[in-house]
């Protein structure tokens, strides 16, 4: 989705709000300690992907988009009256994968370091 400023601010908006709903509100046991990373909203303000992070496997992160999802008309009710908006977009909820990607790059050079004997110029 193409950002621009205004996308951006409402994304930031629906980002606070989402995270709020999921505290205060929502009581699914799969929504249990969730993240809010990122929202991008489409430029015609009718779709917004909320990405998320949870701890655990991927049985969890599936668990957490099923209960995310089911309770996907709540939380838009919820942002309508949270948010000055028209009409509140669609919103699809994905699992943030660049959280993963940086865990596994630390871990990479975290091996590579280990892996490297330590030259005389080093010490």
């Amino acid at each position: 989705m193409k950002s621009t400023p205004r996308t951006r601010k409402i994304g930031e908006a629906i980002k606070e709000a989402t995270a709020a709903i999921l505290l205060e509100e929502i009581a699914d046991p799969r929504i249990d300690l969730v993240t809010v990373t990122s929202v991008e909203v489409s430029s015609d303000l009718g779709l917004a992907n909320i990405y998320v992070v949870t701890h655990g496997e991927s049985d969890r992160q599936e668990a957490l988009i099923a209960g995310l999802d089911s309770a996907k008309n709540r939380i838009r009710s919820s942002l309508g009256k949270r948010v000055a908006m028209r009409v509140v977009p669609e919103l699809r909820f994905k699992i943030d994968p660049s959280v993963e990607q940086g865990m596994r790059i630390s871990k990479a050079l975290k091996d590579e370091a280990e892996r490297r004997p330590v030259s005389s110029d080093e010490e």
